[in-house]
């Protein structure tokens, strides 16, 4: 496409009207757009899009990205970072909760211990399940909170709820959040990446990180790294009806009857904004993309560090494990590169919502056979995402957050299955502005609620511990919607200053 065009000079760069305008009547498709783009702007990142506070954060901020990694399906926080001795000495025995327990399916069967070993790691001494023991190296960069508790066991509400603040649809991702306040660093890629489960979406699908009432641009731009096409409809199939010379005639027509309507009612909907921009962040991404998916060119010595360098026949006796290994820490080496270069929030989920056999964590049946590799995967990829951004410099000023809709119960599910636990479940925190090597918040002996009953911690807690570190009052940070004054924290959420460096 590229090969057809004559580049523009200096001569022919706009004097004036908008920018945009001349990107679009200067032709020659997406990728004639994003060349006169980078041309004329002289640098990649000239046109970098400022957020609402922009120069005007609420106070000195201590990160200015954020990667969530999100566990779909409900992580059990009893066999990976929640050590409970109690269960171990009375496995087997019927369980007895001291109350009335409303279980989401059948799972109040006998006590039953991790079928993981736990181990103790770092100066910290932070008891860890072999599964996951590859964050044993991390562990004193590593914040968690165990008291973390749901308003629900159904999995679209809960999902909902950790991703945008809200049981329900119709409001902002976190990410969209972010991107709003604090805007793109990069003009050639979204400030909001969505990397989902290689098998499909979790819960609620694109719900999770939509931009609702916000304007249509921060929505989460989705990239599967490892697929021939990463990006969906990014470039026109080659076995298609449509040409060069088409694709250039039909974005001039969209061009010219977006233009018209959107002057027919100006500042009356920022769908049709958004729209013209993801025709110019497309062209820029058809030049971008492939340079920061491409991991061919990192040295070994860090693929290692992610597990990219395993073979199949590394773990013989452990089934999918290196699939999983694979997939995800792809996905975290490809986080690490987009943040360099300047994305805003990257959010990468594991698991999707796909029935059975599972594919995620939502573990009735086996928690070995189904957190033993998901877990693997997941720690090797998040070890080897927070030992390289520390390395780079990046981890100071970059949040991690580890999270899930909700726990797993203490007791049986059949016989080596767990069900549903909304009343308590660990959530991890590592990088800027985070203590590490610290924990807060204990859950009971059993690991079925938090061990001081009175103070749980909220996603809102969370997401405002978030928002302060990275410069923004998450009570100030708000959208009028409705004859409401929304914000991510609705109208919760306190700081948590234990977990803060």
């Amino acid at each position: 496409m590229l090969s057809e065009l004559t580049p523009p000079t200096a001569a022919h760069c706009p004097r004036s009207g908008s920018r945009r305008d001349f990107l679009w009547q200067s032709g020659g498709g997406l990728g004639g757009i994003a060349l006169a783009n980078l041309l004329c702007s002289g640098s990649a990142s000239a046109g970098t899009e400022p957020g609402v506070l922009t120069g005007h954060l609420h106070h000195r901020p201590r990160a200015k990205r954020v990667i969530q990694l999100f566990m779909a399906g409900a992580a059990s926080h009893i066999d990976l970072f929640d050590h409970k001795p109690a269960l171990e000495k009375h496995h087997g025995k019927q369980s007895d909760f001291g109350e009335h327990v409303e279980a989401f399916q059948n799972g109040l069967g006998p006590w039953m211990r991790s079928p993981f070993t736990f181990r103790p790691y770092g100066e910290s001494g932070k008891m860890l399940s072999d599964p996951v023991r590859a964050l044993g190296r991390c562990a004193d960069d590593m914040a968690f909170i165990h008291s973390m508790v749901g308003k629900t066991g159904v999995h679209s509400q809960a999902t909902l709820l950790q991703a945008t603040g809200f049981q329900r649809p119709g409001f902002p991702g976190a990410g969209a959040w972010i991107s709003y306040a604090l805007g793109s660093e990069s003009d050639n890629l979204p400030s909001f990446v969505v990397l989902p489960d290689h098998r499909g979406f979790a819960s609620n699908g694109p719900k999770n990180w939509d931009t609702a009432f916000l304007p249509a641009r921060h929505q989460g731009t989705i990239i599967r790294p490892g697929l021939p096409n990463p990006i969906a409809d990014l470039r026109a199939d080659p076995k298609s009806f449509v040409t060069d010379e088409g694709d250039r005639e039909g974005l001039a027509l969209l061009k010219t009857l977006n233009r018209r309507h959107q002057q027919s009612a100006p500042g009356s909907d920022s769908r049709l904004e958004a729209r013209i921009r993801s025709y110019e962040l497309a062209a820029q991404l058809q030049l971008a993309a492939p340079e920061a998916l491409d991991i061919s060119g990192e040295p070994r010595h860090i693929l290692k560090l992610y597990g990219l360098d395993q073979q199949p026949d590394s773990f013989p006796s452990r089934i999918n494990v290196p699939e999983e290994i694979t997939y995800f820490g792809r996905k975290c080496l490809v986080a690490r590169r987009l943040l360099e270069r300047g994305v805003r929030f990257v959010q990468i989920w594991s698991g999707c919502d796909n029935g059975f056999p599972r594919r995620n964590w939502d573990s009735h049946e086996d928690i070995s056979r189904d957190h033993g590799p998901l877990a693997e995967g997941m720690a090797v990829g998040a070890a080897g995402l927070i030992a390289d951004l520390k390395q780079r410099g990046l981890l100071d000023d970059t949040i991690i957050l580890w999270t899930t809709e909700f726990g797993r119960m203490p007791s049986t599910q059949g016989t080596t299955g767990r069900d549903h636990n909304p009343y308590v479940f660990t959530n991890w925190l590592a990088g800027g502005g985070i203590k590490g090597g610290t924990t807060y918040g204990p859950s009971d002996q059993w690991g079925y609620k938090p061990a001081e009953r009175d103070k749980p911690t909220h996603v809102y807690d969370v997401h405002a511990t978030i928002l302060h570190l990275l410069g923004i009052d998450h009570e100030q940070l708000t959208v009028r919607h409705n004859g409401i004054d929304r914000r991510l924290t609705d109208v919760h959420g306190h700081i948590i200053p234990d977990i803060i460096a």
